[in-house]
């Protein structure tokens, strides 16, 4: 697959917003054997890229990109997390097409991958500033905006995990995807996708795409990241912002009429904060080994530990549900 499937849904919008593919779609499904009580089945991005940092940043980056060259821009500006897999994945697509990056890093528990993920940002080719706090960053933020204006030529400003309404156009067309898979009986329509929230863009993507592709799945998000509002009244603001730029980039559909009812998120498996791994959390990752899932402890494997423990309560009923591996690791 080449094109985008949000294009052929809707062709009006192709010129409006563009698609640069970086990776192989569809990316597969299979059933998950994890003693679950529900029909477990998976989606697995870790694949997903045709080089640098895979996983989901790199769908977000497949709208971004586009849209950073067609605003003019030589550079993106963005946030993120010293162990940001975000940020690197930006610098590495980024450098590939033409566009420079430069990353405010704000501090996180520090162990081997935040330590190995720092040597990379700084072979990367971006421009890294340290400003080691949230409130830190906010306040330079016009400082570094004005620093990287090259030639008349603006910045492109994207928030933490490239959590933009572009960017959730990621998820919105792997949720086409996903109903594509399901049309070809690849997959049981899943009652409900879990998936990592640590900043939004994928569960925003997934609620609203969800709706367009025709699928009733409900999006579990488990967050992973304290320093946002994550709750289900800002993903569906968000999955809104979403709806209205496709709109206003000449789509024609009938209003969703999404709702923060239609979605769940949860804190319960967040643990102590964002980047600190939780005895769940590492109970999740081996057991996900043992069926040949490669997860890690700060986003991916906490989805799955609150996952295991809705199916034990009962959440689920019979499923089918679907976990989301949106952890893509490139050595």
């Amino acid at each position: 697959m080449t094109g985008a499937l949000l294009h052929e849904r809707f062709p009006e919008v192709a010129d409006a917003l563009p698609f640069v593919r970086l990776g192989t779609a569809p990316t597969p499904v299979r059933r998950c054997d994890l003693g679950t009580t529900a029909e477990l089945w998976c989606k697995d991005e870790s694949g997903y890229g045709d080089g640098g940092w895979g996983g989901n940043k790199v769908r977000k980056l497949e709208w971004l990109l586009p849209e950073a060259r067609r605003r003019g821009a030589r550079t993106i500006l963005t946030v993120g997390g010293t162990g940001t897999n975000w940020g690197l994945a930006t610098a590495l697509y980024g450098r590939a097409h033409g566009i420079e990056t430069a990353l405010a890093l704000v501090d996180q528990p520090v162990d081997d991958h935040v330590r190995a993920q720092l040597r990379r940002l700084e072979n990367s080719g971006a421009t890294l500033y340290f400003t080691h706090s949230k409130l830190r960053t906010i306040l330079a933020a016009p400082w570094l905006y004005l620093r990287r204006i090259s030639a008349g030529k603006r910045p492109y400003l994207l928030p933490a995990g490239g959590s933009s309404p572009v960017g959730a156009l990621g998820y919105v067309e792997a949720a086409c995807e996903l109903a594509t898979q399901v049309a070809a009986g690849e997959l049981p329509e899943p009652r409900h996708i879990v998936t990592a929230v640590g900043s939004g863009g994928t569960a925003a993507g997934l609620a609203l795409g969800l709706r367009l592709a025709g699928l009733r799945t409900r999006v579990v998000g488990v967050v992973v990241n304290d320093a946002l509002p994550l709750d289900a009244q800002h993903i569906v603001r968000l999955a809104g912002r979403t709806e209205r730029l496709l709109r206003a980039r000449g789509a024609r559909f009938a209003p969703t009429g999404l709702r923060p009812e239609d979605v769940t998120m949860t804190t319960d498996w967040l643990g102590p904060g964002y980047g600190h791994t939780t005895p769940a959390a590492r109970e999740a990752e081996q057991r996900a080994a043992q069926a040949g899932l490669h997860l890690e402890t700060v986003y991916t494997a906490k989805a799955l530990a609150a996952l295991l423990s809705l199916d034990q309560a009962g959440v689920f009923g019979a499923g089918p549900v679907l976990f989301l591996n949106t952890y893509g690791p490139r050595p």
